[in-house]
Formats: C-alpha cells, sequence, structure tokens
C-alpha cells in the first residue's frame, strides 16, 4: 500500500513541478525512448539471470505492493504453534513427535496452522532439525549450527533477486544516455530542416535521460530496497523460530522457549509477554490420554526445579 502511494506522490511531484513551469505534457510522451530503455533493461535481466531468478524477481516486485505477512498476529500464531508443539514432546516424549515431523501434512499439532504448512523452507527447517534432534547423538551446538547454516544459505538466495533488480536499476541511467545518443543521432540527420523539428528531436532525445534516471531512482531502485527490507523481515522470523527450537532443544520449558523467542521479535511487531501468554492459553490442545491437565504457558515442574 506504501507503496503505491510513494510510486503516486513520486510521479506526482515531478509531473505537478514540471505543469508548474507550464511544460507541455506531450512532450513526455515518447513511446520510442521508452521502448529503447524498457526493452534493454529487460534484455539485460534476461542475459543476466537465469529463469528461476527472472520468476522470483516478478514475485518479488508483486510482494512489494501487498501487505507484509510478518505482523503482530502472524508472530502470535507461530508463538502458539511452536508452544502447543514444545507441550505435545514434553508430556509425550520426542520420539512420539516422529510421526508429526515426518508427515507434518497429515498431523493434528500442524493442522490448525496452514499458513505454515504453506511456508515449506519454514516447515521443514523445522521438522528437520527436531527430526535430528529425536534421532540423537546431536548435540544442540550442532544443531544450532546446522540452522544457521540453513538460514544464511535460504538468506543468500533470498536476496539473489534483490542483487539482480538493482543492477537493472543501476544499468536505467545508462541506457537512458542511450536512447538520449540515438536521438542526437537522428538530430544530426535532420539538420538543415525546421527548427520545431529539430527542437522536437532534441526534446525526445532528453527525455531518454529524464526516463532513465527517473526510473532508476523513482521506481526500481526503491522497489529493489523495498525487497531486500522483505528479505530482512524474513531473516528475522527464521532467527524467531531458531532460537525458540533451540532453547526447547537445551531443555528449557516450552513458556520459556517460546519467551525467548519472543525476546527477539522486532520492537514494532513484538507482543507483550501477557499478550503471548493469553493467545497461547485460548484453544489450548488437548492433553493426549491419560496426561495430566496442564494450563497452556505453565511451566514444567522440572523445569521450575531447574531455575
Amino acid at each position: 500500500m506504501f507503496a503505491i502511494i510513494g510510486i503516486v506522490v513520486v510521479f506526482g511531484a515531478i509531473v505537478g513541478g514540471y505543469l508548474m513551469e507550464h511544460g507541455n505534457l506531450m512532450v513526455l510522451l515518447q513511446p520510442a525512448e521508452l521502448l529503447i530503455i524498457g526493452g534493454a533493461a529487460l534484455g539485460t535481466m534476461f542475459i543476466a539471470n537465469p529463469l528461476p531468478v527472472i520468476i522470483r524477481i516478478f514475485k518479488g516486485c508483486i510482494g512489494v505492493f501487498v501487505p507484509s505477512p510478518f505482523s503482530k498476529p502472524f508472530y502470535l500464531q507461530h508463538l502458539k504453534m511452536l508452544n502447543e508443539l514444545f507441550h505435545y514432546a514434553r508430556k509425550n516424549g520426542a520420539v512420539k513427535l516422529e510421526a508429526d515431523i515426518e508427515e507434518p501434512h497429515k498431523s493434528p499439532l500442524f493442522k490448525n496452522y496452514p499458513g505454515f504448512l504453506k511456508n515449506h523452507h519454514a516447515l521443514h527447517f523445522v521438522c528437520d532439525t527436531l527430526r535430528m534432534y529425536i534421532s540423537g547423538g546431536v548435540g544442540s551446538f550442532e544443531l544450532d549450527q546446522m540452522m544457521e547454516l540453513d538460514m544464511e544459505v535460504h538468506h543468500q538466495s533470498a536476496n539473489v533477486p534483490v542483487s539482480s533488480l538493482t543492477t537493472i536499476a543501476d544499468s536505467l541511467p545508462g541506457l537512458g544516455i542511450v536512447a538520449a545518443v540515438l536521438g542526437v543521432v537522428i538530430t544530426m540527420g535532420a539538420l538543415g530542416g525546421p527548427p520545431e523539428e529539430i527542437g522536437h528531436k532534441v526534446a525526445a532525445a532528453l527525455v531518454g535521460t529524464f526516463l532513465g534516471i527517473l526510473l532508476c531512482y523513482g521506481f526500481f531502485g526503491p522497489l529493489a530496497s523495498n525487497m531486500a527490507k522483505l528479505n530482512d523481515a524474513d531473516a528475522q522470523f527464521y532467527h524467531c523460530l531458531r532460537v525458540a527450537v533451540n532453547a526447547f532443544i537445551r531443555g528449557s520449558a516450552p513458556i520459556l522457549a517460546i519467551e525467548f523467542a519472543r525476546r527477539t521479535i522486532p520492537a514494532d511487531l513484538r507482543p507483550t509477554f501477557q499478550e503471548m501468554e493469553q493467545f497461547c492459553k485460548r484453544g489450548a490442545a488437548t492433553p493426549a490420554p491419560g496426561a495430566a491437565p496442564e494450563p497452556a504457558g505453565a511451566p514444567e515442574p522440572a523445569a521450575a526445579d531447574k531455575g
């Protein structure tokens, strides 16, 4: 939403200032210059990137114009999911969790969180780590290193479309100069003609430079910057998952593990402890048969002894 507002402000301010100086908008409408710059930019993108990266560039651009998925309700949902997951493992033993992490789409633990199931990388990030934990023989430090490596690879992969779009944005002023030079060549061929015709061709050539600079610094550059910020928000979410899982593996009680995770959430999105606790208690999972009822979010006696 704010990206759309920003684009309207940029173009509105430029056109408004131009009209205040009694400029003629029709002079700025140069389809040939736009074709040269836009077509060349599209061609350089095809030359420099394989098809999967090009697809991710377009998806990333679309993602800028939709609301960010990372919000306080988003984090509350995932903290609640982790809380239920950790409580289940504590009450029934980690081995009982194996069936859920092997086939998470069939798991009653995950079925209430379709958003998490759709996020394939986050799902595998959590399930694969817990699988290594259940298999035994892997310490918490080694598991934390695995998660760090996974996050690093994921973040590097997510930044490839951003780098490509930034390169395209940086090339636009140069492509604008190319369009302007071609306009000058055409103008030189028209020397000796009517002054109005020469003036029109010179104006068209200058519009090429104008469009290249405007599209670079007023559109594609900020678009790439916004995509980079979305990637940073995604990395913060994975860091939250990593801290929660690692705290639980080290032996922390479920409520303490998700409290560790809550502290990693950015300040403008972070719920209070009371909000998190109340949300986790709402619609808490039913205890397994034979297990004593326990309020969601309450510390385990063993964990309390450790404290």
